[in-house]
């Protein structure tokens, strides 16, 4: 099955959308660890706490199959993260999804130019992506090509779901 890494912000990451989509993966037989900045303790936004797995530097881009990055109001702070560009870049031929304001990081990156993506409804957010290339669209979920993003914690069962299909067809 895929290996998949998933992104949290070291502080404020959304509980929901790290934990909803990580265990509809994992039922589906996929191997997921969770990256951040460092290796320390973690805090989601609704008081989740957990340890990373590993640090994003130490995170090489051929091991894994796909990425996803979790949102939240901590996310915004994975976009300013030179390690956290470096490795999206690395992955950018593969799968590659982000939810709620995680698809900050993906524009950062400069992989959605000319791409179809949805991101939380922040006039800022919405802005980076249009100006980094991005074609926005509303909707719960948005696939374009390797690239799969979601709007926020309401969608967090879909994105899961969308995420394991499209593993599904990249076999």
């Amino acid at each position: 099955m895929a290996k998949i890494l998933m992104i949290i912000a070291q502080n404020g990451f959304r509980d929901e959308e790290l934990l909803v989509p990580k265990q509809i993966l994992e039922h589906a037989g996929h191997n997921v660890k969770v990256a951040s900045i460092t290796r320390g303790k973690a805090t989601g936004s609704k008081g989740t706490s957990l340890q990373p797995d590993l640090a994003v530097y130490e995170a090489n881009p051929a091991f894994f199959d796909c990425v996803v990055i979790v949102g939240g109001p901590g996310s915004p702070a994975l976009a300013e993260n030179g390690e956290v560009i470096d490795f999206v870049l690395g992955m950018s031929k593969k799968l590659v999804a982000a939810i709620c304001l995680g698809p900050m990081t993906l524009a950062q990156a400069g992989i959605l130019k000319d791409k179809k993506a949805t991101i939380f409804p922040d006039r800022s957010a919405i802005t980076l992506l249009r100006q980094s290339g991005g074609v926005y669209k509303t909707g719960s979920v948005v696939v374009d090509g390797n690239i799969v993003t979601a709007d926020g914690p309401q969608s967090a069962e879909q994105f899961g779901t969308t995420i394991v299909k499209m593993l599904g067809e990249l076999k």
